[in-house]
């Protein structure tokens, strides 16, 4: 096992470095560099510019002339050499790239263009908020999904399984933000009922309330944004649940069991349980990594939840740059390490399973 876990380290090394390469090559394409931000707040010309100019010069190779940027007409040159160089794009693109993974190795993500912030303690801040999503709809969702999928097993065909698997694919067939949107019309002030908050993970006054109304208010704040996500995410693992125990429970050592006289219970519980869960258990530190950095961008603009969905997304339309790289390798690290703790978690529940004896 430790040979198996020293080249999956090994690996994540070639990995990470063609996912920055390719998105940091994408990137010198895209249009309206931060140079061309800038500009553009300087000539009062904002976003519409911006959607229609090309990438940075200096993104391109390092350096340009201030006629390169749309809207950069009638401003010294001089000032555009200045911005070139604040932003760094005054060196060449693969001096840059290096640049940057030799920080990274360090763990030192640099500083935000736009926000007087480092990019480590402006993810840090934002963390709260999708820990909280991502914990507690993998959690909710497992708690549904696991004792639903398990009678669905038992009472595989009945009418039973047939109402809940419509329940189950219609609620995973519903887009979450039109649910979401659902929800705000229907409960959050909307045409009907006002009963729970619009925006944001706490109340104004939430230091100043006791602990037991800290938790409820901590609640209330989540109840909407967590409905409107545990539909898809509950109805994958009770499908997910369900097939694993009727595979398991075809097999012969089922038979087996029942002929010795054991009870239903016993038989479900004592053998089958172990066996079907084992994809369900192992798989969990990835739903949990889903939910938290690519499940929640939509719900947290709906809902004005400040996350690291809502983050990456500004981050990208600002050309943040550091944030959006920073945001990129962080997530790119964890889940690759969340792949291999997951592979280990499925030696552990099952020691049969020996990652030794197949290539990587």
């Amino acid at each position: 096992m430790g040979a198996y876990i020293l080249r999956r380290l090994l690996l994540m090394v070639p990995t990470i470095f063609g996912i920055m390469a390719v998105s940091f090559l994408v990137i010198q394409f895209a249009p309206g560099g931060p140079v061309e931000q800038v500009i553009a707040k300087l000539s009062g010309q904002g976003s519409d510019m911006l959607s229609g100019g090309g990438g940075d010069s200096g993104q391109a190779g390092g350096g340009g002339e201030s006629s390169q940027y749309r809207g950069a007409q009638g401003l010294d040159p001089a000032f555009i050499k200045q911005l070139e160089a604040q932003f760094g794009f005054d060196k060449p693109w693969y001096t840059r790239f290096f640049g940057m993974l030799g920080s990274y190795l360090r763990f030192d993500f640099g500083e935000s263009f736009f926000r007087d912030i480092s990019v480590l303690d402006l993810i840090i801040e934002k963390m709260p908020v999708s820990i909280s999503l991502g914990l507690w709809i993998t959690l909710i969702s497992y708690v549904i999904s696991i004792p639903l999928g398990i009678r669905k097993a038992v009472k595989d065909g009945s009418s039973f399984d047939v109402w809940t698997s419509g329940i189950v694919i219609i609620g995973y067939a519903i887009p979450g933000f039109l649910f979401a949107i659902l929800l705000m019309v229907l409960f959050a002030g909307g045409s009907f009922f006002d009963w729970f908050p619009l925006r944001g993970l706490t109340s104004e006054n939430w230091s100043q309330l006791s602990w037991p109304m800290k938790i409820i208010d901590y609640f209330w704040h989540l109840a909407l944004p967590l409905t409107a996500m545990v539909l898809s995410a509950f109805a994958t693992t009770t499908l997910l649940t369900k097939n694993s125990f009727l595979e398991e429970i075809r097999k012969q050592y089922v038979v087996t069991a029942r002929a010795k006289g054991l009870s239903e219970r016993q038989v479900l519980y004592g053998h089958v349980f172990r066996n079907a869960m084992l994809i369900v258990i192992a798989g969990f530190p990835g739903a949990f990594i889903s939910a938290f950095f690519t499940g929640s961008l939509l719900i947290e603009n709906i809902f004005s939840l400040d996350g690291l969905g809502l983050l990456g997304y500004r981050s990208v339309i600002d050309r943040d740059y550091p944030v959006v790289f920073a945001t990129l390798f962080i997530f790119s690290l964890v889940g690759l390490l969340v792949g291999l703790l997951s592979d280990l978690l499925y030696t552990w529940i099952d020691p049969r399973i020996d990652f030794e004896s197949r290539d990587v």
